[in-house]
């Protein structure tokens, strides 16, 4: 067992013994926590023209959890995750079914989320166990939470809020748990073995956000890619003549290698966003680069992928010549329902290969307070890089 693991038997240890005359106290906070649900029921089409059969899965996800009350700043947490394929006439990655297309939910039952919080004082968080780490936007760590079985990692985290305006974060990552499910039978594919460093500060002032980043992972299963991410962030919305707001993002990092990764690790990373919103409708022009020379491109294998770069995830590694992703985005309501659009051109950062265009879809409709549909699809049309994707999902999920 790793240290990690080991790290929250003391912690629980003295949040059952400290103060032991109030047992009482103890008793309420164990008692008088937040039990949380999330079921989704999803179908969803995926006709790859690089795979013989189509794929159409049906799949049940639910997650149930249970959160204590504080007790003396302490607070114990665990969530239980379930998925189920109703319809397997799909490549899971783990049911062997290739000749399918992908749909990366495989069946599977496992702890989601368990450990401990503690807050010291007002503003101080440490928690150590499974947990879900979602930095910014979650272009370079997130949970996925798209998927049925989303991404958590066995970390230590601390935040500190300092003043009204500046938060600090601080991630030890001992393990990652993918969203390829803990027993598929390629061990790669269900975890990675690794040691991150993640340091993060943001800083709000006005109706911008500043945020340094550094985040140095070293993965012990596949040494070679260990690497290192440094950069900045600046996202905000300014007012502008009521009721419109201006809104931007500038980014920019770049990724060395680390520990024992391969010395061609380096390229650069940038994002660059400008748009407009007029109360609940907004539209936005983005242009993000991700470097490659021919040999490296830069590579986010912690992201919640499926959220950049078209919703057909044709781009969840980037090629080795880099990508340029040019795209406008709109979004608003119709009535009660939500919708979003998206229209992207993909190229080389290096050389000219043009890899092709996508359009994105969705419709949400959120009813009984608690209840989401969802209809959504996207279109990869291929060029240079990849074949003709066409996807399709629609969905009904609950949340307690």
């Amino acid at each position: 067992m790793k240290t990690l693991r080991f790290a929250l038997l003391p912690l629980a240890l003295a949040a059952a013994c400290a103060h032991a005359e109030a047992a009482t106290t103890l008793i309420d906070a164990l008692t008088g926590g937040k039990v949380t649900i999330d079921s989704r029921v999803r179908a969803e089409n995926v006709s790859d023209d690089a795979v013989v059969k189509d794929a159409n899965a049906l799949t049940w996800r639910n997650r149930v959890g249970y959160k204590t009350a504080p007790w003396y700043g302490f607070t114990l947490f665990a969530e239980l995750e379930d998925v189920r394929a109703l319809n397997e006439d799909y490549n899971s990655t783990a049911n062997g079914r290739t000749q399918y297309a992908t749909v990366a939910d495989p069946e599977g039952s496992e702890w989601n989320q368990a450990g401990i919080s503690w807050e010291p004082t007002a503003g101080s968080v440490l928690t150590l166990g499974r947990q879900r780490v979602a930095l910014d936007n979650q272009r370079f760590f997130g949970n996925v939470g798209w998927r049925q079985n989303e991404q958590t990692f066995d970390a230590a985290a601390f935040t500190q809020t300092i003043g009204k305006n500046t938060t600090a974060r601080y991630y030890y990552l001992q393990d990652a748990h993918r969203v390829f499910g803990h027993a598929n039978p390629n061990h790669l594919l269900a975890e990675y073995d690794i040691g991150g460093h993640l340091l993060n500060v943001s800083h709000v002032f006005g109706p911008a956000t500043l945020t340094g980043y550094g985040y140095f992972v070293e993965n012990e299963d596949l040494p070679l890619t260990s690497n290192r991410i440094v950069g900045a962030r600046l996202a905000g919305a300014h007012a502008l003549n009521e009721p419109w707001k201006l809104l931007y993002t500038f980014e920019y990092a770049q990724q060395g290698n680390w520990r024992d990764g391969a010395a061609n690790i380096d390229a650069d990373y940038s994002l660059f966003e400008f748009g407009a919103a007029r109360g609940a409708y907004s539209g936005k022009f983005s242009h993000e680069v991700l470097g490659g020379d021919g040999h490296y491109a830069f590579q986010t294998p912690f992201a919640t992928l499926h959220a950049f770069n078209g919703w057909a995830d044709k781009f969840l590694t980037t090629p080795v010549n880099g990508l340029v992703d040019d795209y406008l985005t709109f979004a608003g309501p119709v009535g009660k329902l939500q919708w979003v659009a998206a229209i992207h051109q993909y190229g080389a950062d290096n050389g000219d290969a043009d890899y092709g265009t996508e359009f994105d879809a969705s419709l949400s409709y959120a009813f009984k307070q608690r209840f989401t549909a969802l209809a959504k699809i996207a279109h990869y049309d291929a060029d240079e890089f990849a074949r003709n994707t066409d996807k399709l999902w629609l969905s009904l999920e609950y949340k307690y």
